[in-house]
């Protein structure tokens, strides 16, 4: 059995607001960041829209069904939340396109399907997992029992040293569901079969995301979030290239004005180890699960690295309904992460 990993707060000296999320769609707004733009020319129509009430892929699935097509001619950079307004691009592979015609396929997509085409342009390639840079999201949250004024005050003040000081960056709730987790582990460790590859990889990774945030919960249990270890694989937040932490007190004082980051864990057979004592700590976790590499790599799992820290800048504002909270992250990172800093519902 795997225990439930109960996940520590950056703020845990700082009252929280309480409240509620997603009372309706329009309470979780999600905007992409994408890469790059489609070029206008190209067998791969890029169809940027907005939709509510419904999954990444079930968008997928409605383009590739209305297109006549197989799912994998619909492409798209990352999952957006079911219980959401969303807006971001899908790539559908179309073969030769008349580019006089984009307007109509466009109108085609809106009157069948319960979307919002906000423009439609032709691209080379197509659109894959991971090609954004984030995320923008507005939320609002509802049902706060205290004042409005004390609401603002609590989450300014959580604000402030999130931007100051940061939070791990944990997979969310939604990623790492305690059935997911253990069901992963059966893959991977007791070689259980399953015939649906895309559900057995997405639980080997739920595990693996299980792992990652373990770890993130030991540096935070170490005292070693708020500053690096020597060793690390930091992170640099302007060009995104990383490198190994050697002079420790150098590179310190660059953690603390956020120029870098030191980065966890995503394990496999081609990840890219810390040495020293980070690298230690990496180890300590994988042996403690009975799991080789070569468990690993057998299921295809390569292995990577992921940003260990978020630094967002969240702008509050007072609704009507509650409190609105405005902010970036890069991709790969849950607003719900954030969000759990600023209402500190758990254990209520």
């Amino acid at each position: 059995m795997i225990a439930s990993l109960k996940l520590p707060y950056a703020t845990p000296g700082f009252p929280g607001i309480g409240g509620r999320i997603r009372e309706i769609y329009e309470d979780f707004i999600v905007e992409e960041i994408p890469v790059y733009e489609p070029e206008g020319e190209g067998e791969h129509l890029f169809v940027n829209l907005t939709r509510r009430g419904m999954s990444t892929r079930d968008v997928a699935r409605g383009l590739a069904s209305l297109f006549e097509l197989p799912r994998e001619a619909v492409g798209y950079a990352g999952l957006k939340d079911k219980h959401s307004v969303s807006t971001q691009t899908l790539s559908i592979h179309l073969g030769r396109i008349d580019s006089e015609r984009v307007g109509d396929l466009a109108a085609i997509i809106e009157s069948r399907l319960p979307v919002k085409v906000n423009w439609a342009r032709q691209h080379t390639k197509k659109l894959r997992v991971g090609h954004l840079v984030g995320n923008r999201f507005t939320i609002t949250v509802t049902g706060i029992e205290i004042d409005n004024d004390e609401a603002r005050e609590r989450s300014t003040v959580i604000a402030d040293r999130l931007r100051e000081m940061g939070l791990p960056n944990f997979y969310g709730p939604q990623r790492v569901d305690a059935d997911n987790v253990r069901r992963g582990y059966e893959i991977i460790n007791e070689g259980r079969r399953m015939g649906d590859r895309w559900l057995r990889r997405f639980l080997v990774t739920c595990y693996l995301d299980h792992l990652c945030n373990l770890y993130l919960v030991r540096r935070v249990e170490e005292g070693a979030f708020f500053k690096l270890m020597r060793g690390d694989i930091a992170k640099k937040a302007s060009t995104g290239g990383m490198f190994l932490v050697k002079d420790l007190e150098a590179e310190q004082e660059r953690y603390q004005s956020h120029e870098i980051d030191f980065t966890a864990p995503i394990y496999g057979p081609k990840m890219w180890w810390a040495e020293g004592p980070s690298g230690r700590l990496e180890g300590e976790i994988l042996e403690g699960t009975g799991i080789e590499l070569e468990d690993l790599r057998r299921l295809k799992v390569r292995g990577s690295r992921r940003l260990g820290r978020l630094t967002p800048d969240i702008e509050i504002r007072e609704d009507r309904r509650g409190i609105r909270l405005s902010f970036t992250l890069p991709k790969g990172a849950y607003a719900t992460i954030v969000l759990r800093e600023i209402m500190k519902n758990e254990g209520r």
